[in-house]
Parts: C-alpha cells; sequence; structure tokens
C-alpha cells in the first residue's frame, strides 16, 4: 500500500488546524461579545461551510485562483504564488471549509463564561489582549480541544472541496480520500479498504480521546 497519501492527509490536517486555531480564536472572541449589526452576517459566512456542499465551495475557489482569472494571473505573476493544483492551495480549502469546526466551539465555550470574570480582569488592570490569553481560554480547555480535534478530523476526510482545488497529483495533492475514490475506481477494493479502515480508527481513537477528556473520566480514574 502506498503511504504517501496518509502522510500527506495528516500534514494537511496539521497544517489546517494549527492555522485555524490562530485565526479562529480572535473571530470567536469577537463573535462571542459583539453587539454589532453586522454578527449574523460574520455567523452566517463562518457557518456556510456545514450545508454548502464542497464542490460549491471547490469550484468558486478554482474560478478565482485559476492563472487565467485576474485575480488568480494577479497572485502567480507578481507574488509567485500558484494555489490551483498545489498544497498550498489545500491548506487555504480546508482552512475555509473546516472554519465552523473550530470557531463554533471557541464562541460557545467564551459565551458560557461569566461576564464577571471579564470584568474582575480589566479591573486588575489587564489589557484585553491577556485577558483573552491568560484568563478566558485557560478556562475553557474542553471548548479549545474540541475545536482543535474537529477540525482535525474533519479535514481528515475532506474530499470535494480537496479534490476540486488540488486535483488528483501523487505526493503533492493526492490524499487519502482521493486515493479510496481511485482504489474503488480500479476495483482494488483491498487497498480501498486498507486506506478506510486507518482512516477510520485513527479518527475513532482522536473523538474517544476528545470524549474521555472532557468528560473527565481520566481525573476520576486517578482519583
Amino acid at each position: 500500500m502506498d503511504w504517501q497519501p496518509l502522510a500527506l492527509t495528516f500534514k494537511l490536517a496539521l497544517v489546517t488546524t494549527a492555522i485555524l486555531f490562530v485565526i479562529s480564536i480572535p473571530i470567536a472572541s469577537w463573535l462571542s461579545s459583539t453587539k454589532s449589526k453586522l454578527r449574523p452576517v460574520l455567523e452566517t459566512l463562518v457557518s456556510m461551510p456545514l450545508v454548502l456542499p464542497p464542490t460549491v465551495l471547490g469550484f468558486y475557489m478554482l474560478v478565482a485562483f485559476s492563472p487565467e482569472n485576474a485575480f488568480g494571473g494577479w497572485l502567480n505573476e507578481w507574488l509567485g504564488i500558484k494555489l490551483i493544483f498545489s498544497f498550498g492551495g489545500l491548506v487555504l480549502a480546508s482552512v475555509i471549509y473546516s472554519l465552523p469546526f473550530m470557531v463554533q466551539p471557541i464562541q460557545a465555550g467564551l459565551s458560557s463564561l461569566p461576564p464577571t470574570l471579564k470584568e474582575a480582569s480589566y479591573t486588575m488592570g489587564k489589557s484585553k489582549m491577556k485577558t483573552l490569553l491568560k484568563i478566558l481560554l485557560p478556562n475553557i480547555r474542553p471548548s479549545l480541544l474540541t475545536g482543535i480535534v474537529l477540525s482535525f478530523a474533519h479535514t481528515v476526510g475532506e474530499f470535494g472541496v480537496v479534490l476540486m482545488i488540488g486535483g488528483n497529483m501523487p505526493g503533492r495533492t493526492k490524499v487519502a480520500s482521493i486515493a479510496i475514490y481511485d482504489e474503488v475506481e480500479a476495483l482494488n477494493y483491498t487497498a480501498a479498504n486498507n486506506y478506510s479502515l486507518i482512516l477510520f480508527f485513527i479518527t475513532f481513537i482522536i473523538l474517544l480521546l476528545v470524549y474521555l477528556i472532557n468528560g473527565g473520566y481520566f481525573k476520576r480514574f486517578a482519583q
């Protein structure tokens, strides 16, 4: 069995999750505290990948970043960035497609905190940034863990978006989900089963650990 698609899949998932963690915290913080009229609009945009067919998102990204398009041509000519059929394109597509899986758990966690916690921090002279990083985020560790794991697992299972934006290039854009599709198309069910079992057990173990940690099972076992 070719292990390259699996290695590329988990590399993509790790990079995507790291980027999502960094950009989702300020987004979730703003959504959980703002009273702006633009909040429903941003929440809708963040949540759209949950209901939008991945091929729709992939198609528009393919059009936008194609060298034939004005924006894609500008990126390629002036910045030397080519996103179509590249690992960078996979990362960008995965970040957009998995965004709600990171933002929503963090937003829910921050919204559940009592307002007095933030107010007490401000009273002690801490800035908004220090309050967020040192007071609020440590109090929503289960939400952070949930967002990280859901984003990672969702990226591992992506198919439509990565196929549209990355194609099927071995060693560059051929992830495990596409490898499974190829093996099924070739009627090689043994190889497809091997890929599927590996992804199944890894995602099962990751999700199980999240439920055990968030449920406090390890703490109770230690006692």
